[in-house]
This record gives structure tokens, sequence and C-alpha cells, in this order.
């Protein structure tokens, strides 16, 4: 088989993403969301691999600011829409692709590369660590109640349009997104997707709807959070049992995050809420009665590969002060090999290569799985993933790669 693996062109967008999905079962997406991807989609980052007329490969990657521990923008390459026809299974063409990938990534100066897995098993053997969760939740609200801090009677909320308070819900994000690891800076256009709402892909609940929260301030009426949402109508014979469907909630204090998840369990004819993306320390479970009827599940979702390790682990703060020796491996990408001091603290850090001897032996997977702060160094420890050289390295480099608030992805790319 002789393949060619090339840039992709305007011109052959369309048959480009027919091929994604077909990989992804063959159903095409709806128009609106089609056209978004095209628009989100930077053809000089997106590759195609062709047999003769017919595209057999896609992998293409967004350029984003991705915050980590201390809060920090750090230039990232999302990488998405990755696929290869069945056709052309196991012939090399993916591990073409992420090699052209993170060679290009590195060429452009991002230390980072991140993904969302369809998948978990694909990707541990280019490098990548899963370090963030979220967690889901199908909460009933017939059976679980909220215990709510003070001042949240305070809070107005009110209905509105998404599209004619789209730009202050986003300012509003904008200012939360440093404070939590894992959150992604949107760039110019990104913001379309909070608004997507595709008629065929409701299944059966309503356009999406926003309430906002606003309270009086010095400046007058201010926005604190917003929840966007849909409700799905259902009856039986005992009368209605609709269900919420929360997409997206934020808040800048307490009792805005409160008032508006008491609104979203007050709805009328509803008795669930159902939140597919929250973090994993959400307060929400420290609010509800009853945390065993909100079928609490946490599953993996941001995947962090390290292009640059002495770049990546300079750009973000430690918990606690450290200085220890790594002993990374990298076979995938062979610059990042060897060893490297790190020596950080709370106000910024240095990473350099070092003759030293290792404190600590890993791959360069376990520091993108810890790197967020997430998951803990210990953790990989006890699984075999990570081994300790000098006694105490573990414990001080594990304090230190932590994070006050967990990691989360917002949104998929």
């Amino acid at each position: 088989m002789t393949t060619d693996l090339r840039v992709l062109t305007e011109a052959d967008w369309e048959t480009w993403y027919a091929t994604l999905e077909l990989a992804f079962g063959g159903v095409a997406e709806s128009p609106e969301e089609r056209e978004l991807w095209r628009a989100l989609t930077e053809p000089d980052r997106s590759i195609g691999v062709w047999d003769g007329d017919a595209c057999v490969g896609t992998a293409g990657a967004f350029s984003f600011r991705l915050a980590v521990p201390g809060g920090a923008l750090v230039d990232a390459a999302g990488v998405t829409m990755v696929g290869v026809a069945a056709t052309h299974r196991r012939r090399g063409i993916l591990t073409s692709m992420m090699r052209r990938q993170l060679d290009d990534v590195r060429a452009r100066g991002e230390c980072l590369a991140v993904l969302t897995a369809s998948e978990p098993v694909i990707y541990g053997r280019f490098g990548y660590g899963a370090a963030t969760s979220q967690l889901k939740a199908t909460i009933d609200t017939s059976r679980v109640s909220l215990t709510v801090p003070a001042g949240t009677d305070d809070v107005r909320l009110r209905y509105a349009k998404p599209a004619e308070v789209h730009d202050a819900c986003e300012k509003l994000y904008a200012r939360q997104v440093t404070g939590r690891p894992g959150m992604l800076a949107r760039q110019p256009g990104w913001e379309r997707l909070g608004l997507l709402d595709p008629p065929g892909e409701r299944g059966g609940a309503s356009p999406l709807q926003c309430v906002v929260a606003e309270r009086h301030g010095e400046r007058g009426v201010e926005l604190v959070g917003y929840a966007r949402f849909a409700v799905k109508p259902e009856w039986e014979w005992k009368g209605p049992k609709g269900a919420v469907r929360l997409r997206d909630l934020e808040a800048l204090d307490p009792a805005a995050y409160a008032a508006l998840w008491r609104f979203l369990f007050d709805i009328d004819l509803t008795s669930t809420v159902v939140a597919r993306n929250r973090p994993v320390d959400d307060p929400l479970v420290q609010l509800v009665s009853d945390v065993r009827r909100c079928e609490i599940t946490v599953v993996d979702s941001l995947y962090v590969r390290l292009v640059d390790v002495g770049a990546a682990l300079e750009a973000r703060t430690y918990q606690a002060p450290l200085d220890v020796v790594f002993e990374v491996e990298d076979a995938f990408c062979p610059w990042n090999a060897g060893r490297w001091r790190l020596t950080g603290d709370a106000k910024g850090a240095s990473c350099e290569r070092t003759r030293d001897p290792a404190d600590l032996a890993l791959s360069v997977r376990e520091l993108g799985t810890a790197y967020l702060g997430g998951v803990s160094l210990s953790s990989l420890a006890g699984a075999g993933r990570v081994r300790e050289l000098r006694r105490g390295a573990l414990a001080e480099a594990s304090v230190a790669f932590t994070s006050d608030a967990a990691p989360w992805l917002p949104h998929g790319f």
C-alpha cells in the first residue's frame, strides 16, 4: 500500500470530514454542527492520509490556551478529528499521523498536546495520560433537597434568551478559567459552541434555555452566574416526571451557585436533573441531602501529553517547594528522554537537563497524567508506574504537584 500524508486544503475538507464521520459510525452530523466544525477547523493544522483519490485517515489540532496550576494560560494543541478508515486499520496510518502531528506541535513551540479519547486504550502509546475526570449525575429531585448558604435568597434569577445574554455569560466564563486547571480560554469562534442547539439533536427536549443570576452591587445589577439547560417533558399515569438536562452552569460565588441549582431542582413538571459534565469536586455534592440518590459516576476526560518536558514543567507552579530529578522515558518523542531537574514552589519553577542522580523514574505518560494536579504521583507509584529512587522524593513531588481545584475540561472539542 502506498499512501500520501498531506496537509488539508479547503477543497478537500468535505471528503476529509466525511471520512471522519464514517470512522465514527457513518451517522452524519446536523448541518449546524457541521458548519461550526468547518469554521473552527484550522486547515494548516489538519492532515489527511490518501490512498489514491480516497481519504483514509484524518487528524487535526486546534490552537488552545489551557489553564494550568498557578493560573497561567499555556499554548496547547487540542488534538481532534482523528479517524482511520476501517479498510485501512492496523497499517501504521494512525502512528504516522501522530508522528507528524507531534513534530508539528514541537515546531510551533507548544509544550502540550491534549485530547479527549473515543477509546482510552488508543493514546497511551503516544504518551498521553488521563489527567482530568468529569462527574456525571442523575438526581432524583423528588427525593433530594438542597441546603443553601446564607445570601442565596438575595440572588435574583431571570429567564433570558441564550443569544441575548451570551456575551455577558462568556465574560463570566472567562473570569473562571484561570482558577481551575484544564479549563480552556475560548478563542474566537469557540463562543458559538455554547449556543449550538440543532433541533434534530434534542431527543425530545426543549430548545436551549438560559437563566441568569444577578445581584445589585455598587455598579448596579451585576451578572453573577448562569445556567443553560433544556427540559424534556415526560408523563406517566401518576403524573409528570420530566427531566432537566443541564449543559452549563457557572457562578462567581456560593450563593449564586446554590440559587441556580435550587432553581433547576424546582422546575415544574420535572423530577430529575441530569448533569453530564461537572468537576469531580463540584460543590453540588456538599449541598445535596442524599448523595446516593444523585447516581454519581466519574469518567475520564482530558488526556495530556508533554511535548516539551522542560517548558511544560516550568509553565505551572507547585503547591509546596520541591527539588527533584526525574528520569523520563519517552520513546515516541525522544527529545524528552533523560534526566530533568525540577525546582519550584508556588511562585514559579525551573526545569533543566541534568546529570545528577535521578530521584524518580517514570514515563512521559505519567507526567501527563499528573501534570494538572488531579492524579497524584503517589497513586501512580502505587500502580507501579512511578519508581522512587531516593527515599522521600515521591511524597515531596506528589504533594507539590497537587491542585487546590480539581482539573476539569468544561466542554469537548
